[in-house]
């Protein structure tokens, strides 16, 4: 099966009305929600991202259009120069695919924050129309509810998590309201040598900024002495206790998230992705996490 939705997926990128002539699209790596083609169309190059809503995520498609092209208006994301129906075609950024590696190599971070800053101040001022808020532990609701409804086999340890969720959130207190990107893996940061650019904005909504902050140093494995260094660059100032807790919350909730996220991805995603041992992998993290958050 999901060597058939590949196929056609291909062959959707490949029927566009928007190609001057005949195209071969060719498969990107990356994506466990959704498929990227590079296509060459005469001398340019773009890149053909399908994918359909996915209400169990709270994934929808037109959200995720207007953010690309606000981002785009704020120059940290590549041109949407083609949409239709679960299809988003932007120019190709030819640029080096971050890696975990690569986010905690020293300079980077320096780089990034302007950049994600950004994101969070001057991309919400190009916004138009209706777009999503993310708030973490809405969507850590949504999926115990989902899970429990579909009697899943993580149903008994649903307790468990959704009372840790309410301590983290109590812990998180008062937010300052900003446009997050809210997925911030190393696949989605390219690096041209001299910009820095975001990619994949189906996740994208009004949040915390602690959320990209915690999420970009978990998903990428900072030390303490990083994740402070990229709080005191990105706040301009000595991370005080408070914030520390509070960012830590957050950090915790964000590895809850990818871990619930894999569980219902188990019963729901199209895409051919070992999510059991995804689940069993952030399940460990989070319990880690969440023991060492209990310590503060």
């Amino acid at each position: 099966m999901a060597g058939d939705r590949a196929s056609e997926a291909r062959e959707l990128a490949r029927r566009l009305d928007f190609w001057s002539g005949p195209v071969d699209p060719e498969p990107l790596a990356g994506g466990i929600t959704n498929l990227n083609f590079y296509v060459r169309d005469g001398a340019t190059t773009f890149v053909v991202r399908i994918g359909e809503d996915i209400p169990v995520h709270q994934v929808l498609r037109f959200n995720e259009l207007t953010a690309n092209r606000a981002a785009f208006l704020a120059g940290i994301a590549p041109e949407v120069v083609h949409s239709a129906p679960g299809v988003i075609v932007t120019r190709f950024i030819d640029g080096k695919t971050m890696t975990p590696e690569g986010i905690r190599s020293p300079g980077f971070i320096e780089r990034f924050v302007p950049v994600l800053q950004t994101c969070h101040r001057i991309v919400p001022l190009h916004l138009r129309g209706p777009v999503l808020t993310f708030w973490v532990f809405h969507v850590l609701r949504d999926y115990a509810a989902r899970l429990k409804d579909e009697a899943s086999q993580y149903t008994p340890a649903l307790g468990q998590l959704m009372a840790c969720a309410r301590q983290l959130e109590s812990a998180v207190g008062p937010i300052d309201l900003v446009f997050g990107h809210n997925d911030m893996l190393a696949g989605n940061l390219l690096d041209d040598g001299e910009r820095i650019w975001m990619i994949d904005w189906e996740y994208a909504g009004f949040n915390s900024p602690l959320f990209d902050l915690a999420n970009l140093a978990s998903n990428n494995e900072f030390d303490e002495a990083l994740e402070r260094y990229f709080l005191a660059l990105y706040f301009d100032q000595l991370i005080d206790d408070d914030l520390w807790y509070r960012y830590s919350a957050m950090k915790v909730a964000s590895l809850l998230r990818e871990t619930m996220w894999s569980m219902v991805s188990e019963r729901h995603s199209k895409v051919a992705f070992d999510y059991s041992a995804y689940t069993a992998e952030n399940l460990a993290r989070f319990e880690r996490a969440y023991q060492d958050f209990c310590k503060l």
